[in-house]
């Protein structure tokens, strides 16, 4: 009994472990989607390129580099206490994740809808553009 235990045990820490290196974009997403709830930065991080570009909708770069990205997030993560984005539906097409996010940043404020279009390229988010539902872009 104590062995098939172990194999078990060492199965799930293997299906955990490959889980979080995997280059699968719904993988990659999901985990920056963990690491945004969990307001980790350095998880959060980790799932991005170093020469990450983030835009709103169609072309209007807001961030450019993972450093930008720390510089714009960092901060949020640590005011933003009823920080939580649900996904409402999600749409793969190859390396593109396209995700409806509902999320709360104050839960005596509206949610926000927005969609997110992550591009993903050897295991990192290369590429996101928002279009938020306030203002369609």
């Amino acid at each position: 009994m104590k062995t098939i235990l172990f194999f078990f045990a060492f199965a799930l820490v293997a299906t955990v472990s490959q889980a979080q290196h995997s280059t699968d974009p719904v993988d990659v997403v999901s985990r920056q989607l963990d690491a945004y709830n969990a307001r980790d930065i350095d998880k959060f991080l980790e799932t991005y390129s170093d020469t990450v570009k983030i835009y709103n909708y169609p072309d209007r770069l807001i961030m450019d580099g993972i450093g930008s990205l720390r510089k714009g997030y960092e901060g949020f993560f640590q005011t933003a206490v009823d920080l939580h984005c649900d996904i409402v539906n999600r749409t793969v097409l190859g390396n593109t994740v396209i995700d409806h996010e509902s999320v709360v940043f104050d839960k005596n404020k509206p949610r926000l809808e927005a969609i997110a279009i992550y591009k993903v390229s050897n295991g990192k988010i290369f590429e996101v553009r928002f279009i938020n539902a306030r203002t369609g872009s």
